[in-house]
């Protein structure tokens, strides 16, 4: 698979705090976000993949329900996430 266990612990080291912090929001949204740039990728150049699309779609809509969410929760750490992964602002 693309992203290895090193991967995904390195991840949440940097977005969560800790490598076992895997429930995290802000881990899962940078999980998330790694995943969608790899799906886009594939979709690039698998333009018929229609499973693949859908997978994404998926994927965007559990991202932006987390933002949502930690949105919601605590406002300051929806901003920090959001300039870490270079994200667009999606909560108006």
């Amino acid at each position: 698979m693309y992203l290895s266990k090193e991967y995904k612990a390195g991840i949440f080291e940097e977005f969560a705090g800790s490598a076992t912090n895997t429930g995290s929001t802000e881990g899962q949204v940078a999980l998330f976000t790694k995943r969608i740039a790899h799906l886009t990728e594939h979709l690039k150049k698998n333009r018929k993949d229609f499973g693949t699309q859908r997978a994404l779609q998926m994927l965007v809509g559990k991202r932006r329900s987390l933002l949502a969410y930690l949105y919601k929760k605590d406002i300051n750490r929806y901003r920090a996430i959001i300039k870490g992964l270079g994200l667009r602002d999606i909560i108006k």
